[in-house]
């Protein structure tokens, strides 16, 4: 049995991530104005965040295809994988996951295992790393899944936006009437529950937002004393910031394991830009 991992551009993984866990990463199409382009491959950050500031029209995503899945899948078999791990963005964003489940029930080249992250970014890209790094060790799938069931369940994440304009008019903020963070210098603070994104609450500044994150991964710590904790910092265009949260993680918590990630365009078309987020789960990928 020789299992592969499969995944969308929303989970935000390095090459070096890609390379070393050997996951094949799909596309999410971004929509700028009257052309497309696919995530990664024919759009930077840069032409995207340029964008986002001075054009009136606001960008958009379509989600993989399933064309797209197919063919992947069909050279994945041809390589000799007859167990495919396809891990991908929440159901509660996009309906990609129903489409896929529907899909694989025709699909007879592999035994495929689609895996809702219930999440994206750095979340979405431990679970994958988790998924690769068994899958090269010859785990079986079914173990593999029921780890990743794990680690999903002990995933939490708070992100800081500068305000809900875009979620909400993307539809993706399920509580909007909740918090009006656009209308007054604040930093809306959201969260995922059950796969969906809602509102928690509102700071003045990044800073508080960060005191914020800290005393609720602290309670976390307090609640799991026997888990190693993994942390990941994310950022969307707000590098200084990034490195201000990674310095300072560091020395809250100083036993747990730090790591950083940016968010692209298909996500940062929901959240706009200079959002801060953060991502604490068990650091099951280094747990011996």
């Amino acid at each position: 049995m020789k299992t592969a991992v499969v995944t969308d551009t929303a989970s935000y993984l390095t090459p070096e991530q890609i390379k070393k866990y050997n996951i094949t990463v799909l596309p999410i199409t971004v929509i700028l104005g009257d052309k497309q382009y696919k995530e990664t491959e024919e759009l930077t950050d840069d032409k995207f965040y340029d964008y986002l500031r001075n054009e009136p029209e606001l960008p958009t995503t379509s989600q993989v295809s399933l064309g797209q899945i197919q063919e992947a899948y069909d050279r994945l078999v041809d390589e000799g994988y007859d167990t495919i791990i396809s891990i991908h963005l929440s159901l509660g964003i996009t309906s990609f996951m129903d489409n896929l489940r529907m899909f694989v029930k025709t699909y007879d080249r592999a035994t495929i295992y689609p895996f809702d992250s219930m999440a994206a970014s750095a979340a979405e890209a431990d679970l994958c790393m988790l998924a690769g790094s068994m899958a090269q060790k010859d785990i079986d799938p079914e173990v593999i899944v029921s780890k990743l069931t794990e680690l999903r369940e002990s995933t939490d994440i708070y992100f800081a936006v500068n305000d809900l304009k875009h979620l909400s008019r993307t539809g993706r903020l399920s509580n909007r009437s909740a918090i009006i963070g656009s209308l007054l210098d604040v930093k809306p603070l959201l969260t995922f529950k059950d796969g969906k994104i809602f509102a928690i609450g509102k700071e003045r500044t990044m800073h508080r937002a960060f005191r914020m994150i800290s005393l609720e991964i602290q309670k976390y710590v307090e609640e799991h004393p026997d888990y190693k904790l993994h942390i990941t910092i994310v950022d969307s265009n707000n590098r200084e910031m990034l490195a201000k949260w990674v310095n300072d993680f560091t020395e809250v918590f100083p036993d747990a394991r730090i790591s950083q990630s940016h968010l692209g365009p298909a996500i940062s078309v929901h959240t706009g830009e200079k959002t801060m987020g953060v991502v604490w789960d068990k650091d099951l990928l280094n747990e011996n």
